[in-house]
């Protein structure tokens, strides 16, 4: 059932958070701009290490033994990427050959989740309703629940046993006849379930470790083991607040390519001219111009995703620097939300012009023909908002 609160904020108590959030805006304002110029001037200088990669890169079709006359050069390869470390799990008694073993904890918990609705009233005053409500789900970390707002669900949550998740990989994987490094390492993928092995003696352990937890006489056990799943509570089919759920997978030897600087019998990141680390790591056999493809990829999705983001970190600090204004008018409801919708409309479109401006200034330096063309849009917007703002004047004067 949901819990729902009912909070009352007076005129001049908006007007103080109003105020307040300047502040905040500006600092918003602030991060947005500098991760725009950060983010375009790292995109081209990462397009341009890769660029740089590319051209010196050699392919070599057999990694079988060492090279000497390959150290010191960026090259492509495909091998199978092999190890004879034993990696082992302790605690649920699984060990194998392998070239990382996960061990992935969940617990059974309930979630607090909120919605508000707002209501202005005359005078300036909002009332807020706040409802909560309370979801039982698998959570990749206990919740506190000393805090949860509906008392009936307040410190509800418990675990049957705290357990660290954690990822072990192995020191010595070979890559033909050369060593792979740990960033490569802990590059390689793949997840195949490890099978737990628990003796009885192991398993009543368990159970005396989790009875203190919550003792129930009705339950004559609470550890149950699964192939690669070991399960804390009465029964997995039915989950109850409190059960854990630990899950062991293994990442086995396989085939991989790469590319990577070749130092002596092992390899290390190439480092561009202008500063910029490149290494790539895929499974299976691919091809280097593939390889180079999806880089290039990841670079542009990265660009545009930290791009958005300072978008809105621009428009969201001006809507809260601005903010004042629309607070200003809330004595009457519906005008305040006719100043906010505009306050709103005015901070997308300058925040967006600001925002290409940013990443024209950015590109100036390293595409100025780009640059211009954004430059032009940008001042477009800034004249579209000017002459939408002189009809209205006009409007209001006649």
């Amino acid at each position: 059932m949901a819990y729902q609160e009912i909070t009352n904020t007076s005129y001049g108590q908006r007007l103080s958070g109003s105020i307040k959030s300047i502040g905040t805006g500006f600092v918003l304002f602030i991060i947005g701009t500098i991760l725009l110029f950060w983010n375009e001037g790292n995109f081209v200088k990462t397009k341009k290490s890769i660029q740089e990669a590319q051209k010196v890169a050699v392919n070599v079709n057999d990694v079988s033994t060492v090279d000497p006359s390959l150290n010191g050069k960026l090259i492509h390869a495909s091998a199978f990427a092999n190890t004879n470390d034993v990696l082992s799990d302790g605690l649920f008694g699984v060990s194998e050959t392998a070239i990382a073993i996960n061990r992935k904890v969940e617990y059974y918990q309930y979630e607090e989740k909120s919605s508000s609705k707002k209501k202005d009233k005359i005078g300036g005053g909002q009332e807020t309703v706040t409802t909560y409500t309370y979801e039982k789900k698998w959570t990749s970390a206990p919740v506190s629940s000393g805090d949860f707002h509906d008392p009936a669900y307040r410190s509800s949550n418990f675990v049957l046993a705290n357990i660290e998740a954690k990822t072990e990989h192995a020191q010595n994987v070979s890559f033909g006849g050369y060593k792979l490094p740990a960033f490569i390492i802990s590059s390689i993928e793949g997840s195949t379930p490890a099978e737990v092995k628990l003796s009885d003696d192991e398993l009543k352990q368990w159970e005396t470790k989790i009875a203190g937890n919550k003792p129930d006489s009705a339950a004559t056990q609470r550890v149950h083991v699964s192939g690669n799943e070991v399960y804390f509570g009465n029964s997995s089919a039915n989950p109850e607040i409190g059960d854990v759920r630990v899950t062991l997978f293994k990442t086995l030897p396989a085939e991989i390519s790469i590319i990577a600087k070749v130092v002596n019998t092992t390899f290390e990141p190439f480092i561009a001219s202008n500063g910029k680390t490149f290494s790539k790591v895929e499974m299976g056999t691919v091809s280097a111009e593939k390889m180079f493809a999806d880089a290039y990829s990841s670079n542009n999705m990265l660009t545009w995703i930290l791009r958005l983001a300072g978008v809105l970190l621009v428009i969201f600090g001006l809507m809260a620097m601005f903010s004042i204004l629309s607070t200003l008018f809330k004595v009457l409801p519906f005008l305040g939300s006719i100043v906010g919708a505009g306050m709103g409309l005015v901070c997308v479109l300058l925040g967006s012009a600001w925002s290409l401006i940013i990443i024209a200034i950015s590109w100036l330096w390293y595409r100025p023909l780009i640059s211009i063309i954004l430059f032009a849009v940008a001042i477009a917007g800034i004249w579209y908002l000017r002459k939408k703002g002189k009809k209205r004047t006009g409007k209001i004067e006649n």
